[in-house]
């Protein structure tokens, strides 16, 4: 028999919160994904800070390129 898991649950940002997100380190060795990533966030230039949704799927994108991006606030 197959075990179910259960998804779970994140918690949920307070509706408009935003977060700042620095692009610190650059792509040039990333593999293919990681450059995508954070194109995906909106990022042109190194050590460009963006303002996004503080959402669970921009955190996920966040946690995928930890390396080349942090959060400021």
């Amino acid at each position: 028999m197959a075990r179910i898991r259960k998804k779970t649950q994140a918690t949920p940002a307070k509706a408009g919160t935003k977060m700042q997100l620095k692009w610190v380190r650059s792509a040039i060795a990333a593999p293919v994904k990681h450059k995508l990533v954070v194109k995906g966030l909106g990022f042109t230039r190194l050590n460009q800070i963006v303002e996004r949704e503080d959402t669970p799927s921009i955190r996920g994108m966040v946690a995928k390129v930890p390396h080349l991006v942090e959060i400021v606030k």
